[in-house]
């Protein structure tokens, strides 16, 4: 599933090619792409004709477009989704689910979805914030993000620290692959319990979260396969940097262990056996 680094990426491609254009018509090509939107597809494609973009916007994995109705565009990409810029014309994707036209016939935006896991609504008066996303916390790449806040409802917490870091009411954007990568920087087993952490080993990984993630949209994100592309339909090239996750039996870069993967909520976590013991009295997966 897209994390942060590759919604960003779509972010700033939507941004450089939608905002201060009107919409003209929007087509819905399967109602599942617009099921989170209550009122159906009709309305969907109602509201949003005659609409301007003027922003783009991103709040964790979420996406939103506020519209010069007051009103905003949400997107969440699941696993599959892509949010496209193609020319008018061009043929259409075998799993195109959305269509937007703009008032200027330059390229219209596409909601590509093979799964159908993502979606798009619209939210009444949510520009600023939709109430829909509210309850997702900021991420660390955001200028209000509260360093000694994070650190500290961390460490109230009574969970594992890889749990703690999936939690979007407590960091947003953070997903399987960053967590692993950002655990094996800080040199901290993803079972290590959240209230043993002392502050500055709190600040050391969010400081780590941080660089992986940044790192991470320099490269345009991480593509495995086919699904996650940007809005030109380009894969991003972050695979190639990651230190561990998908790395299982491969030497540590660091140490030069073999790299581990063990069971982790109907996932893979990856981690270095040597840079990264398990605490002591913790359950092996």
């Amino acid at each position: 599933m897209p994390e942060l680094p590759e919604v960003e990426t779509v972010r700033q491609g939507l941004a450089q090619w939608v905002i201060g254009r009107r919409i003209i018509s929007v087509e819905v090509r399967h109602p599942r792409a617009v099921r989170r939107h209550q009122p159906g597809g009709e309305h969907f494609a109602d509201v949003l004709r005659d609409r301007t973009v003027i922003d783009v916007r991103r709040r964790g994995k979420y996406l939103w477009l506020p519209l010069d109705s007051g009103d905003a565009l949400i997107g969440h990409l699941g696993m599959s989704g892509q949010l496209l810029l193609q020319p008018v014309g061009a043929a259409d994707e075998l799993h195109l689910r959305v269509r937007f036209r703009f008032a200027d016939d330059g390229p219209e935006l596409r909601f590509v979805d093979q799964r159908t896991f993502g979606g798009l609504s619209v939210s009444e008066g949510g520009a600023e914030l939709p109430a829909e996303i509210a309850h997702i916390a900021r991420d660390p790449m955001d200028p209000e993000f509260s360093d000694a806040g994070f650190v500290a409802a961390l460490r109230r917490r009574r969970t594992e620290v890889k749990r703690a870091l999936l939690d979007q009411t407590l960091i947003s954007g953070v997903g399987n692959i960053y967590a692993d990568e950002a655990l094996w920087r800080a040199k901290l087993h993803g079972v290590r319990p959240t209230d043993a952490l002392t502050g500055p080993a709190a600040l050391r990984l969010l400081g780590h979260v941080r660089d992986v993630l940044g790192e991470a949209i320099k490269e345009g994100g991480t593509s495995f396969d086919a699904l996650y592309v940007n809005v030109n339909g380009e894969s991003g090239y972050f695979d190639r940097s990651l230190n561990v996750y998908g790395r299982e039996g491969e030497p540590c870069r660091r140490c030069g262990a073999p790299i581990r993967r063990e069971p982790f909520m109907n996932r893979s976590s990856y981690s270095c056996p040597r840079c990264q013991p398990r605490p002591r009295g913790s359950l092996r997966g």
